[in-house]
């Protein structure tokens, strides 16, 4: 990129209400500018004051994303990268928390020399500061900020607050605001409503913000007479109304936004000469093998978090990727860990095709996972363990092929005999729970000739982590030579991270410490559940073969 060229800034607001998609419609957006050769990143920034989602109970905020600098972030950063192949980092997420920490800790160190820190100028040249940091240097042509919440939320005006003074400095080319807002349809009317989005922009023009594009989610087409109503009262022009229809999937939507024209408005708004057509061929191969699969799997996810699916969002959509690859849909089967001393529950697991034990944290449900890891063990289903779940696999197997029958994790019991899973060393000390786990991107040595090596075809691996707890290499040579092959190992703490089965025990067995789920793309499905798909998938033809 030339450095006479400024990097454009574009910012995502929403209204009406929440959940309307601001991270999708960001996402696509980001794909299509992308797919025209340019070079494009997303932040997000979040109102609560939580310095990060780490601490956050995944019922309330869902999953929390993990990037390869170890920063605990919103799940948004998960769309991100999964959409535009490009890892994110610790800037790319901000909270309320984090301005005025940050803040807080400059004035308790004299940076304002005696100032009366106030939201203005002191919070908002700090989230200024924050939103340039990814343009500073000359890496990006654009960054998108989607700005969390809604507008008129008490906690979103300093946000607002700061985008108005940036288009004020920055200029009218080099800034873009696109509302995301909601077009309801009434049922006993028969009619969409445009008013809720009127008042929106009306609220949003009030901090002194004028939309340049509307976005507007709607279950039914947008007529064009209200396409130039909703232009009209909102101070716009008609081609900057775009439809954001409901879509079957949300990887349609980056090819809902083409057909609307929104990276030609946005290129045009910003100044941007772009003849290049997007190329979006490979997006378009992975929707053509997701949506006309040739055979379908039925896999059970088990953990604690259930009846809240975003809470495993990054699982859930690398099964899509690995679905994708195998030309095969995954029918995920969400199974509660606390539901296992259930026959029917029982009797379910065993008609799966695959299982995969999920992460999650604290001692409730650790049983009922234990429970699953056996019953997949025994009855030779393939297995996949992530974080915890590889943990309770260690514990199954060190209680009932190892002989140690008293064998625990101390987070389970703390007072075990047997923690074949303990605390991490340099966790026993620490007492503050935000941002203090094994956190981030780690190496990990492949032992040849295991499940491990030929899935991912190379001696190291690098991956993501999130945990506290740990397997225990007291127990490590026991272990092993009771047959469990711990076949992935960190070089320099020489923590295990993978353990599985030799293929003559179990047809695929596998346990992992980290986290592949959070590197899982379009472009690039995670190897681990790639594989798991399709040994899934054999295990399900061999069924059928018999039945047959």
């Amino acid at each position: 990129m030339s450095t006479a060229k400024p990097t454009k800034y574009i910012f995502v607001t929403g209204g009406v209400a929440s959940s309307l998609g601001k991270g999708i419609v960001a996402s696509s957006l980001a794909k299509l500018l992308q797919s025209r050769g340019l070079s494009v990143t997303i932040q997000k920034f979040d109102p609560y004051i939580n310095v990060d989602p780490g601490t956050l109970n995944p019922y309330e905020h869902g999953e929390c994303y993990v990037t390869d600098d170890g920063a605990e972030t919103d799940l948004d950063l998960g769309h991100y990268e999964r959409f535009l192949n490009v890892p994110t980092s610790q800037d790319n997420n901000v909270t309320t928390g984090r301005i005025y920490y940050d803040v807080i800790m400059a004035e308790r160190e004299g940076k304002y020399l005696g100032k009366t820190v106030q939201v203005v100028p002191h919070i908002t040249d700090e989230i200024k500061r924050r939103m340039t940091a990814l343009g500073r240097n000359g890496k990006f042509d654009i960054v998108i900020t989607e700005i969390g919440g809604c507008v008129g939320d008490i906690e979103s005006l300093p946000f607002i607050e700061a985008a108005r003074q940036l288009k004020y400095e920055l200029g009218e080319h080099n800034t873009l605001f696109i509302h995301l807002t909601l077009i309801p349809y009434l049922s006993s009317a028969g009619e969409l409503k445009t008013k809720p989005t009127q008042h929106s922009v009306r609220t949003l023009s009030e901090s002194g913000i004028q939309a340049d594009i509307l976005v507007c989610r709607t279950e039914h087409p947008i007529p064009a007479d209200m396409r130039r109503k909703i232009a009209l009262f909102c101070n716009v022009q008609p081609n900057d109304v775009i439809e954001s229809i409901d879509a079957e999937t949300i990887y349609d939507v980056p090819l809902l936004m083409k057909q609307e024209k929104l990276d030609q408005r946005t290129l045009y708004k910003l100044d941007l000469y772009n003849d290049q057509e997007p190329n979006l061929d490979s997006w378009k191969d992975f929707l053509g093998k997701f949506k006309n699969p040739t055979e379908q799997i039925t896999v059970g996810l088990v953990g604690k978090y259930v009846e809240l699916k975003d809470a495993y969002k990054s699982i859930a959509e690398a099964f899509i990727h690995a679905g994708a690859v195998n030309e095969c849909k995954v029918k995920v089967e969400w199974i509660s860990s606390e539901t296992l001393d259930q026959e029917e529950v029982i009797q379910q697991l065993l008609n799966l095709d695959g299982i995969l034990v999920a992460p999650g944290f604290g001692e409730r449900g650790l049983e009922g996972k234990i429970h699953a890891v056996q019953l997949a063990r025994e009855n030779k289903i393939p297995f996949f363990g992530i974080c915890l779940g590889m943990q309770m696999a260690v514990i199954e197997y060190a209680r009932n092929v190892a002989g140690i029958k008293d064998a625990s994790s101390t987070e389970l019991e703390p007072e075990t005999p047997s923690p074949v899973i303990d605390l991490m060393e340099e966790q026993k000390k620490i007492k503050s729970k935000g941002g203090t786990m094994r956190l981030g991107a780690w190496p990990c040595d492949l032992q040849k000739e295991t499940l491990a090596h030929r899935i991912y075809g190379k001696k190291r691996i690098s991956e993501r982590h999130r945990h506290r707890y740990e397997f225990n290499n007291a127990y490590l040579k026991r272990l092993n030579e009771a047959g469990l092959v711990t076949s992935g190992i960190n070089p320099e703490s020489k923590l295990v991270e993978i353990i599985e089965l030799k293929q003559d025990v179990h047809p695929f067995f596998i346990g992992v410490q980290f986290h592949p789920e959070y590197k899982s793309t379009v472009l690039n499905p995670a190897p681990l559940f790639v594989q798991f798909v399709k040994a899934a998938l054999k295990h399900s033809l061999e069924k059928k073969a018999v039945t047959a």
